[in-house]
């Protein structure tokens, strides 16, 4: 037939996920590291993947890397989970979590990836607003989850795209508050240096989310991790897919983590380029930055969209949110190397001065 039923009925109308990635001198829109994997790890990466058998199916749960991981982080084997990127995992959390009848608290504007899930799973989305200077309004929420009936609560700590970290103790306020499952979502920390794991010992409805692409380099491998009670784990091991997560990208993970003390001079070059970033925007005429615990900023300038496409025209490409709900007049730029940075605030303060 020239025809096909419809698709599901949750699709109509769903925009999918478009991060806008465009070929650019200065990549800065998607908050990856500006710096590969050095080559001496590169080296240990290749004798590790020319090991691996392309024959054989990989270990459906990657427990040599989750052995790693839960070492490094005082916990068991049973409280990690091995995921294709942190977007597998937000998905799985989405589908034990969620459902028909059951609630996801968002604190828009976040990662919009949240949401969607929510609507692909047929799960209800309950927004709390953050205030106008992208805070979270704390007793809202807390007032929210008074009536009980949240299933998941998503906190992004750094938020992105605003930058920022929620408050620890209004974290603690709310996994106390509620037997909800409670997401804070990590894949910024290594640029915040805070973290909410320790609660997880005395908090079981805790799950903590990072990843390998942001501090680690590895956005083109696709690796994520989720650390929880074991058994959150367990119930998200029922609905991921088999053989997620290939051997090859297994392999990888294992070097880089194995090696990750190597990668704090990097961290610290992102965090002190963001305080130098943050300053200078601060100090071009109409550009307004919003703090952050991230390696990106976001900040408000006039003309958003116009200077999105001048950038763009100079070489350099950042995200435009100029156009979307909470985040109207904004553009996020992800920290680059030295020269990206200053290839990025050169345009920027040409584009203010109408040159």
């Amino acid at each position: 037939m020239d025809c096909v039923r419809a698709s599901a009925p949750q699709l109509q109308g769903l925009v999918p996920y478009d991060p806008k990635y465009l070929p650019a001198e200065a990549m800065l829109s998607a908050n990856e590291n500006p710096r590969d994997v050095e080559d001496s790890i590169r080296e240990e990466i290749a004798r590790e993947v020319a090991a691996v058998a392309l024959n054989r199916y990989p270990d459906p749960l990657a427990n040599d890397l989750r052995d790693l991981i839960a070492e490094a982080n005082g916990l068991t084997r049973e409280q990690v989970l091995i995921g294709n990127g942190g977007d597998e995992l937000l998905f799985n959390i989405a589908l034990a979590w969620g459902g028909a009848g059951r609630r996801m608290l968002n604190l828009p504007p976040t990662f919009s990836v949240y949401a969607a899930n929510a609507r692909l799973t047929g799960t209800e989305v309950v927004n709390i607003p953050r205030l106008e200077d992208f805070s979270i309004d704390e007793d809202a929420v807390l007032e929210r989850l008074g009536a009980g009936d949240i299933d998941i609560v998503v906190i992004t700590s750094p938020n992105n795209p605003t930058g920022e970290c929620a408050r620890e103790e209004f974290i603690q306020r709310v996994l106390e508050a509620t037997d909800a499952l409670v997401l804070v979502d990590e894949a910024y920390f290594e640029f915040a240096r805070r973290s909410v794991l320790s609660y997880l010992a005395e908090h079981k409805n805790l799950i903590v989310l990072r990843t390998f692409s942001k501090a680690y380099s590895l956005a083109g491998v696709r690796m994520g991790y989720v650390m929880a009670h074991s058994d959150v784990i367990r119930e998200l091991i029922k609905v991921r897919q088999p053989y997620s997560v290939d051997a090859v990208s297994q392999a990888i993970a294992r070097v880089v983590f194995a090696n990750r003390a190597s990668f704090e001079a990097r961290i610290d070059e992102i965090i002190a380029e963001r305080g130098r970033v943050m300053e200078a925007l601060a100090a071009i005429p109409g550009v307004k930055p919003y703090p952050s615990d991230a390696n990106y900023i976001l900040f408000a300038v006039e003309g958003a969209d116009q200077a999105w496409a001048y950038l763009y025209d100079r070489g350099v490409l950042i995200r435009d949110f100029s156009s979307s709900a909470m985040l109207e007049g904004t553009l996020r730029a992800s920290i680059g190397t030295p020269e990206q940075n200053d290839a990025f605030l050169a345009a920027l303060e040409d584009f203010v001065s109408g040159k």
